[in-house]
């Protein structure tokens, strides 16, 4: 592999047009050899005349007209940043019996956010109830068996700080966009972890609420 595409990841769309079920297969064929980054359509947007990968371009701006201090993006090879979400109901966890590689579908309620997310479990927690999961595509719901837990809270996240206007500082509040945001809002959380890595700073926020109104 190219060493300036090494961290290269596709959009997490899950569209299938690279002839694989996910964004996560398709990265697994990467790397098993079987697939080539070319073979996803999105590949070719994200390239110079150099063959050198670059970032997705993001606006200065959330849809509402919010700066934010930072984009938060996947951990290598991973297809979203991680989201960390509590059930309205701690015990659904144990009684549907959520297990690690399983499919969730629910809406950020106590955030506010309109949209339901289908999401991929990490790790669940039967004790505390909470899910440790990938953000996917809607795919899953419609062809793939999913959990619906209705609503939850967002707890927090993590991945990898991109498109820094302002470096997140530990036991700081900062304001994000999650790469993932179908709704482009600007997110704010709590900075508790913050690592400067070979793959850039690897961060996590918790506390999390969504930026509403205009300034």
């Amino acid at each position: 592999m190219h060493s300036s595409q090494k961290y290269w990841i596709p959009p997490g769309k899950n569209c299938g047009l690279c002839g694989e079920s996910s964004c996560k297969e398709f990265l697994r064929g990467v790397n098993s050899g079987n697939k080539n980054f070319q073979d996803c359509p999105y590949y070719s947007d994200t390239l110079d005349d150099n063959n050198t990968a670059l970032d997705a371009i993001y606006p200065e701006h959330d849809i509402l007209n919010h700066p934010y201090d930072f984009v938060l993006n996947p951990l290598p090879g991973e297809i979203s940043a991680r989201k960390i979400v509590l059930p309205f109901r701690g015990d659904i966890v144990e009684k549907m019996n959520i297990k690690e590689g399983e499919y969730v579908l629910g809406r950020p309620m106590g955030a506010g956010c309109p949209v339901p997310h289908v999401l991929r479990v990490i790790k669940a927690e039967p004790l505390t109830g909470l899910l440790y999961t990938w953000v996917v595509g809607p795919l899953y719901s419609r062809e793939g068996k999913v959990k619906d837990v209705s609503a939850y809270h967002m707890i927090g996240f993590e991945g990898i700080a991109g498109n820094i206007k302002k470096e997140p500082e530990i036991g700081c509040r900062a304001t994000f966009l999650p790469g993932f945001c179908m709704m482009n809002l600007n997110h704010t959380g709590l900075v508790n972890m913050a690592l400067q890595k070979e793959c850039g700073l690897h961060i996590r926020l918790e506390d999390i609420r969504i930026l509403a109104g205009k300034d």
